[in-house]
């Protein structure tokens, strides 16, 4: 599917919303998911040539934890307000494109797909609103009891993103004196016009719950036979001009000390392969009494590590990395990482998560004295 791209496109990611539901005592888009921050997820999702502008609303409280998320894609954060209603009108303020996509944060597992489906409805229709058609027996119910039957075939379940001309929404937002609206389209729908619906997916569920917050439709279920490892590696700072993460060279006034080029993450991730695998760790295989290892590239190490795991007849499914580092700051780098892990492992980059943290300035971490990485890694049979 294509789109004329004749027109800006911005999108509005609602993410200022506390999650209470979910339980976790923080907003819920910063709960873990498959690696990452959910969150992390749904900004991904728009990272995409048909969309022009990205604009990311916030509580003041997550307002730095949001703005580092959104930072490696060059996206907007704004301050939210204290219902959905009042971020999104808010988010508006900031809209520069003729056609504006808003999105629930907390709906991560939308396709590209669906995506530029509500674009081309806005272009042809003026709205595009994304919904499923309901599928159970529907009831009105009081008090307890049925009071009538409803045809089901007329009811639909309303998803985001909800796409409309700028010019429009931002009308329709001005002229509400009310901020009960449940979704966006019900504010176009009164002030503006009846919304167009796009086919929604089944699969682009809203996280709301605890019992929400699984993998499955980012990682596929494990499969039969397959197995689990974990690798941990620490590098201490010594003299030099830069650190190499992932195989990307970041400056920095510090190298990590290492036989290798101390490329800490690599080190984790082969140790997790060659756990999951049941072989012996990374030393065992690379020892640092072999001159021919001194100063090499932890790429090409990784790559025979992850020969070495398709000898014992497995392939890694999903890699998760965590790194801890106080210095350097690492957002700027962690795509073009990403990248390169799921290119040496030979995984898709969906199935590859990298985040980094500090330590909050605790441990040798937080003291600045080095870098530590974890990996989780599932291999599958080949």
């Amino acid at each position: 599917m294509t789109t004329t791209k004749n027109l800006k496109v911005s999108v509005i990611i609602c993410a200022a919303g506390s999650g209470t539901r979910a339980g976790f005592g923080k907003n819920k888009l910063l709960q873990p998911l498959s690696g990452a921050p959910a969150l992390y997820h749904t900004l991904k999702k728009f990272d995409i040539p048909e969309v022009d502008e990205v604009i990311v609303t916030s509580s003041p409280r997550d307002f730095g934890e949001i703005s580092a998320l959104c930072e490696p894609f060059s996206y907007i954060t704004v301050h939210g307000g204290e219902t959905r209603f009042e971020s999104v009108k808010l988010a508006l303020q900031s809209v520069t494109g003729d056609i504006v996509l808003i999105h629930d944060g907390a709906r991560p597992y939308l396709s590209c797909e669906l995506i530029l489906r509500c674009i081309e409805s806005v272009e042809k229709y003026g709205s595009g609103v994304c919904a499923v058609p309901f599928t159970d027996t529907a009831a009105k119910v009081s008090s307890g009891d049925i009071t009538e039957r409803i045809d089901r075939n007329t009811l639909y379940c309303m998803q985001t993103p909800q796409g409309f001309k700028t010019a429009d929404i931002v009308r329709a937002y001005e002229s509400a004196t009310s901020t009960d609206y449940t979704d966006d389209s019900a504010v176009y729908g009164e002030f503006i016009a009846p919304p167009r619906v796009v086919e929604g997916e089944k699969s682009n569920i809203k996280l709301t719950f605890a019992e929400d917050f699984r993998s499955e439709f980012i990682l596929p279920r494990s499969p039969e036979g397959a197995k689990i490892g974990i690798g941990c590696d620490t590098h201490a700072f010594g003299e030099g001009n830069g650190v190499t993460l992932c195989g990307v060279k970041i400056p920095f006034d510090k190298r990590l000390i290492a036989h290798s080029d101390g490329d800490v993450v690599y080190h984790a991730i082969a140790d997790a392969l060659l756990s999951a695998a049941g072989l012996k760790d990374i030393g065992y295989y690379f020892p640092d009494t072999d001159n021919k290892y001194k100063g090499i590239d932890s790429g090409i190490l990784l790559e025979k590590v992850v020969e070495l795991v398709n000898g014992q007849g497995y392939a890694p499914m999903n890699l998760s990395v965590t790194i801890q580092a106080e210095k350097p700051r690492l957002s700027p780098y962690i795509n073009e990482m990403r990248e390169n892990v799921a290119r040496i492992c030979k995984v898709g980059v969906d199935f590859t998560a990298v985040a980094a943290g500090t330590c909050e300035k605790l441990g040798f971490v937080g003291e600045g004295l080095g870098i530590t990485a974890y990996c989780a890694v599932m291999l599958k049979k080949i």
